[in-house]
């Protein structure tokens, strides 16, 4: 699989462990490989007018007992949608981005889009791999939207997942960890194709769920403070 923006192949790897005991050898079954981290496709967009779509998956697993965090859900999205933004207009100013309120603005009245953004079945693009098109109905949402409100990309969190942080260690096992590793996985559309373009899943360690989404994002831009 190969991400079109950026011209380079990922690679993949499985890694299996064998472990002996009483007297026999057995074979631990990996599970899947996580997918890869790639860096965000800066020279290939840079000058562009890109719009940013909002989050609409977020899920935390329930070890992690963040319900109450994460119960109010609009302001969840809110928080997140601006933590993203702030993100990419601090740490990739070379692209012209368009928030999602931007983009509804320009196209409002338009025939086939939700009123709300949040509406969008975004989430469903953390299934299409590069070069595959987006699924109907958000395909010819995206294409109207790109029409309408200006820009031929579309940057997508196509989800957000919250997992216990196995790189900590406790010495305590009995204590719940507040720590959490962030999983979001973003996707550029190509909106007059309907084609995903580069596809990444990046992941960081934090306290809470938005200092773990915080760092996640950094390692999109490696290299940078």
């Amino acid at each position: 699989m190969s991400n079109s923006l950026t011209g380079k192949h990922l690679k993949t790897w499985a890694v299996a462990a064998a472990i002996g005991a009483a007297g026999c050898v057995g074979h631990h079954t990996p599970g899947p490989t996580p997918e890869a981290t790639v860096p965000f496709p800066v020279g290939s967009l840079a000058g562009r007018d890109v719009g940013v779509l909002p989050f609409t998956l977020i899920l935390a697993d329930d070890s992690l007992h963040w319900d109450a965090a994460l119960a109010d859900r609009p302001k969840v999205l809110a928080t997140a949608d601006s933590t993203l933004l702030a993100f990419l207009t601090t740490r990739i100013p070379e692209i012209a981005w368009k928030a999602p309120a931007r983009m509804w603005r320009g196209a409002r009245g338009a025939n086939g889009l939700p009123d709300d953004p949040h509406q969008l079945g975004i989430a469903v693009l953390r299934q299409v791999p590069v070069g595959a098109f987006v699924p109907d109905p958000l395909r010819a949402q995206l294409r109207i939207l790109g029409a309408v409100a200006g820009g031929s990309y579309v940057v997508a969190p196509a989800a957000l997942f919250y997992k216990p942080d196995s790189s900590e260690r406790k010495s305590d096992t009995s204590a719940v960890s507040k720590r959490a590793l962030a999983e979001v996985t973003l996707v550029i559309v190509d909106v007059r194709l309907g084609q995903v373009s580069w596809r990444s899943t990046a992941r960081g360690v934090g306290d809470d769920p938005w200092s773990a989404l915080s760092h996640a994002l950094k390692t999109l831009t490696p290299g940078m403070p």
